[in-house]
């Protein structure tokens, strides 16, 4: 009999605690603020927008967005993150992707200040990240290490397979498994035999964004599951990169989708956020 992991449940009680820790900050006059900027008028990028500001209501952090037009330049982008890097009211800094095509993506990601870089996108949050010390980690991983110890699910000495080597997920979720003791493999399109690889995960991690791409064949008896992917489906509903229904009476512990491993992002964005308010005082 499997437990399904309620990604809902853990983001409640990590909001609870941010709450807590944040009204323990205000008391001391230190006041967490994260600015939000959105380029143009992305609908998926407006929901997250919107959804990040309802998060930061419930638990105490201050909220600023700066909205900015389509066809805003690369340097009038820097040129507002420059300012937010030197304004003591904000302690993170998150700029909603993607941004329009005439943007320079990754000068834009690397003019945000590392330490209030709370999407931990940055070289140099990536390097920490690299080397055990870092300050703040991709949101998604974290999120997934998160729910891992809220249920109380051994991760030292286990093998972790992790499918996707994305700069998002799967390479930092590599590094946070392995700075939890874990054995990783990391696979991808060009892996030679994925199913034989996949069956001796204890964890197994699918990031590779294509709907039910992991079966019950290539996931070994009692093993957990972690789904990073949202599809949608030609009905309209969605699904992970796991077929939940073929896969989960093999595992010992499963996230579906949704309602798994999607609400923890914006919950370890606030805990991102409180952190580096913690920081700089």
């Amino acid at each position: 009999m499997y437990t399904k992991i309620d990604g809902k449940q853990v983001s409640q009680a990590v909001r609870a605690r941010i709450a807590e820790e944040t009204a323990s900050l205000k008391s001391k006059g230190i006041e967490p603020g994260l600015a939000v900027i959105i380029v143009g008028n992305d609908p998926a990028s407006r929901v997250y927008v919107n959804n990040k500001k309802k998060a930061c209501e419930q638990t105490g952090i201050n909220s600023f967005e700066y909205a900015m037009a389509e066809d805003t330049s690369t340097e009038e982008l820097i040129s507002l993150i420059e300012k937010l890097n030197n304004d003591k009211r904000v302690s993170g800094i998150l700029c909603q992707l993607p941004v329009p095509k005439q943007i320079d993506e990754e000068r834009v990601l690397n003019a945000i200040s590392p330490d209030k870089d709370v999407d931990g996108f940055h070289p140099v949050n990536c390097g920490r990240l690299m080397t055990g010390c870092a300050k703040f980690a991709p949101c998604t991983p974290a999120g997934m290490v998160e729910m891992l110890k809220y249920y109380n699910i051994p991760i030292a000495g286990k093998h972790c397979v992790i499918i996707g080597r994305s700069n998002i997920v799967g390479k930092p979720m590599a590094m946070l498994m392995l700075a939890n003791n874990a054995t990783v493999t990391v696979c991808h399109s060009k892996t030679d035999n994925l199913p034989e690889i996949t069956k001796q995960a204890d964890i197994l991690v699918a990031a590779v964004g294509k709907p039910k791409f992991v079966t019950a064949e290539m996931v070994k008896d009692g093993a957990v599951v972690l789904d990073v992917g949202i599809n949608r489906m030609e009905n309209g509903k969605l699904c992970g990169d796991v077929d939940f229904d073929a896969v989960c009476e093999k595992t010992s512990y499963i996230t579906p989708v949704p309602g798994g491993v999607g609400p923890m992002t914006i919950t370890m964005l606030l805990q991102n956020t409180l952190t580096a308010a913690s920081d700089e005082n």
